[in-house]
């Protein structure tokens, strides 16, 4: 899991332009100023392409925060 977690904060510093992004597993878009719809799907795209995996819409839907999605990569390796 701490692999999953460094390369999940690497997308996110990358994704929203802040080296010193932390993630945490309670972390949802309105705790990241510049986290909307646009930075979502690009997000999501770069964890699918760096992890080799494809989340499926009501997966997407069903995480409520950072952790769930930590958890569903878990899964899907």
């Amino acid at each position: 899991m701490k692999e999953i977690i460094a390369k999940t904060n690497d997308i996110f510093r990358k994704v929203f332009d802040d080296p010193s992004l932390e993630i945490t597993r309670e972390m949802t878009a309105n705790d990241v100023d510049k986290w909307d719809s646009l930075t979502h799907l690009t997000m999501i795209a770069k964890t699918e392409e760096t992890f080799g995996i494809k989340f499926k819409l009501k997966e997407l839907v069903k995480m409520k925060n950072v952790g769930d999605m930590l958890d569903k990569i878990q899964e899907k390796l």
